[in-house]
């Protein structure tokens, strides 16, 4: 049995993301998502918490014919200590799928088998332009699955996101 980590921010969860998980549901049994700085929300690269953006992918990834474990990664404020934290916070797995460069390399000096999936339509689908639509006013909904899309309402997540741009 093959078992894949995927380690993102997934602020927001967006189609980029579950393309690649469409994808790497083809290669292994299970898969474990990672949610990364979960310990960071309510700012302005990290507006959601970890537990929104659990419910975000575990909607968003309902119909995923594999199991699939979502798991909130604090961060580690020293790098060298990262992949070490990583493995104690997840079941066990065989290889971590990112294309994350500091991710990338701290896994490959652990020794760990390292993949990086193709970018679904990267230039518009990165989270940071996602969220630069939303702040902005623009649409941003067609980025995004449905399922997510109904998570960010029902948490008032724009009305959030407006606010915290907001200067005193």
């Amino acid at each position: 049995m093959k078992r894949g980590l995927y380690v993102g921010r997934f602020q927001p969860f967006h189609n980029g993301h579950k393309a690649v998980i469409d994808g790497l549901a083809e290669e292994v049994d299970e898969l474990i998502i990672g949610i990364g700085s979960a310990d960071i929300s309510h700012d302005i690269r990290h507006p959601f918490t970890a537990g929104e953006r659990v419910l975000m992918i575990t909607r968003a990834l309902n119909g995923l014919t594999i199991p699939v474990y979502v798991i909130p990664l604090e961060d580690v404020k020293r790098n060298a200590l990262w992949v070490a934290h990583v493995k104690s916070m997840v079941p066990p797995f065989d290889t971590v799928y990112t294309s994350n460069p500091l991710v990338i390399q701290l896994f490959k000096e652990a020794g760990i088998p390292v993949m990086s999936p193709p970018m679904y339509l990267r230039e518009s689908l990165s989270g940071t332009a996602v969220r630069n639509k939303m702040y902005q006013g623009e649409e941003w909904e067609e980025y995004l699955p449905s399922e997510v899309v109904s998570v960010i309402k029902e948490i008032h997540g724009i009305e959030r996101m407006q606010q915290i741009t907001k200067s005193d």
